[in-house]
């Protein structure tokens, strides 16, 4: 088995973002959606995506941006992944593509359908799964999407509700190219703990062994 991916999302700060790429993580999120508690003006995001050592990709995460919006952000703060966390069309994620990663949230009733629709977009590079609209930690039916993780033709990201306490249950299950983790490394909402952090890529690195 390849070893497992890991996004922390919702970095805010210097110690998060050095907590991640000293426990192993491959990516870390920025969310430029300006309701979320982990909100992060891009202009700041641009400062600690500066910051990451070699190897270590930037994130930056929308909901429903227009091109404009997009194009601004980007301009501003060039991240090497765009996460599309709204219900965006494929004319928007060709907008903003390539090396999309287009989150869907899990319902059993389409999450086939959406499997199918990501999959065959040229700008998308990997779909993430959640089980909400996004940061709030709502575990789903891992056992419902592990059928139909190896027929998608794109990379599955697994996200929702994952901790250090579930993760390594979640990637056994799923067998997930990737996890995403943002409420799940907090004590408080919006904030970061970079001890959760390391627990969490650990966790990873022992599911993967």
């Amino acid at each position: 088995m390849a070893r497992t991916r890991v996004k922390v999302c919702g970095i805010r700060t210097e110690d998060a973002l050095f907590a991640a790429a000293d426990s192993g993580a491959d990516a870390v999120g920025f969310m430029f959606v300006k309701t979320s508690p982990r909100y992060l003006p891009p202009e700041e995001a641009y400062g600690l995506m500066s910051l990451l050592p070699p190897l270590v990709s930037a994130v930056g995460v929308f909901a429903d941006p227009t091109p404009d919006e997009f194009g601004d952000a980007e301009e501003v703060c060039p991240a090497h992944f765009t996460q599309l966390h709204g219900q965006e069309n494929e004319k928007l994620v060709k907008a903003c593509g390539p090396d999309v990663i287009k989150a869907v949230k899990f319902d059993p009733e389409t999450i086939g359908r959406d499997l199918d629709r990501w999959g065959a977009c040229d700008d998308v590079a990997a779909i993430l799964v959640d089980g909400s609209s996004g940061g709030l930690g709502e575990v789903f039916d891992w056992a419902r999407l592990a059928s139909l993780v190896e027929a998608c033709s794109k990379p599955i990201i697994l996200a929702g509700g994952l901790n250090a306490g579930n993760v390594a249950a979640a990637i056994r299950e799923v067998r997930p190219y990737g996890v995403d983790v943002s409420s799940g490394v907090e004590r408080v909402r919006g904030e970061k703990d970079p001890a959760l952090i390391e627990a969490f890529c650990d966790a990873v690195r022992e599911a993967d062994r």
